[in-house]
């Protein structure tokens, strides 16, 4: 069965959809982030209600905690989780060499690194990340890469890049989880002829998804942005493509415009946390005393559990004395907002109208000048 079909274009962005055994993924599509088999403070049905269509969890941490063997045990991570709709788990590989000072040692058998928890030595093989993402069960596995720092040596990143495509091709000979789609992940920064290499030596591995890996690490959004707009046409035609690590509006429609399928990114949840709302007014600080007696919804646009029934007032009140409530209700908001924007987007495409549609979102959530809480 094919999975993955491309049903409209416009330009280079592509509306369609990922088949996975845990159900269809309309494409262009957000993933909130699970990392622990839980997105912060928010309950699976809140999830499904907002519009999310598939999760990420995250290899290194579920490994570390509580152990794939434990969630295998207990009927895999959909059931652990209680989320009944597809995942995707990255290979643990950014987690690993983002916590670089962990890092003992990088050979082409394998990244060993101690763990963030209590130190124990850890050897992450492209084998291993096979292993623990079948029991984990998800329904797309990366593949384990090495993720070189922004400004390191050109030879440093020709010897990342070799090294992902091997690492790759013994992952991609590995046993998965029935129905498990397998994603190769390209490396080579902005370098034109490294990151063309990357994406030609994976390709020829034949995976069931791309993704665009070593961007949104440090180097300067233009460049991100240019990388992406040539890399991305490079990846297989009837493969989707995934953009690793980013969650911004503006990111967003870029990203898609550029023809990338699937992106994720922790910013909505994290900026929640933070007492920070996306609206179309552009980014409101709830910590700011400017709200203090304003009885108006977050976003007058929306149907969110927090704009539903709760004044900016009341919100920042909530957030001024750290209370739960306030942090939850603002997460739930902010991936409304960014589902909803990519929702926006995908019919957009469908309708041939991507450009006014991105010129009129960026439009409306330009930041706002905020004032002195």
């Amino acid at each position: 069965m094919t999975h993955f079909t491309v049903t409209a274009v416009d330009g280079a962005a592509r509306a369609g959809v990922l088949r996975t055994a845990h159900g269809d993924v309309p494409t262009p599509a957000f993933m909130p982030i699970g990392t622990k088999g839980t997105v912060k403070g928010v309950h699976p049905d809140e999830l499904r209600a907002l519009g999310t269509t598939i999760l990420l969890g995250n290899t290194y941490h579920l490994h570390l905690r509580p152990g794939e063997d434990l969630i295998a045990e207990l009927g895999g991570l959909h059931a652990f989780m209680g989320w009944d709709g597809p995942i995707l788990t990255d290979s643990g590989g950014y987690q690993v060499f983002s916590l670089r000072h962990t890092i003992t040692r990088v050979d082409d058998d394998a990244v060993t690194f101690r763990s963030v928890y209590d130190g124990d030595l850890i050897r992450l093989t492209p084998e291993a990340a096979a292993s623990i993402q079948r029991k984990l069960g998800s329904d797309i596995a990366m593949c384990l890469d090495h993720v070189p720092p922004a400004g390191i040596t050109r030879d440093a990143l020709e010897d990342a890049v070799r090294r992902t495509t091997l690492w790759a091709a013994r992952q991609r000979a590995e046993e998965r989880a029935p129905g498990q789609l397998v994603f190769g992940i390209a490396q080579g920064h902005t370098d034109d002829e490294l990151r063309r290499r990357s994406i030609a030596e994976l390709a020829e591995l034949d995976f069931d998804g791309y993704a665009l890996g070593g961007l949104a690490i440090g180097e300067e959004r233009g460049q991100m942005l240019e990388t992406t707009a040539w890399a991305a046409p490079l990846l297989p035609v009837e493969k989707p493509r995934y953009f690793m690590g980013i969650g911004d509006p503006a990111g967003i429609l870029d990203v898609i415009e550029r023809g990338i399928d699937v992106f994720d990114c922790v910013w909505p949840t994290r900026l929640g946390r933070t007492g920070t709302a996306l609206t179309h007014e552009g980014r409101l600080n709830l910590k700011n005393a400017r709200f203090v007696r304003d009885d108006r919804p977050l976003d007058e646009h929306c149907a969110c559990p927090a704009c539903e029934r709760f004044s900016r007032a009341y919100l920042r009140h909530l957030v001024n004395q750290n209370e739960l409530l306030g942090l939850r209700l603002l997460s739930l908001h902010n991936l409304r907002f960014l589902l909803e924007l990519t929702a926006g987007a995908r019919n957009a495409i469908d309708d041939g109208r991507f450009a006014a549609y991105k010129r009129e979102a960026l439009a409306q959530v330009a930041p706002v000048q905020e004032e002195v809480a």
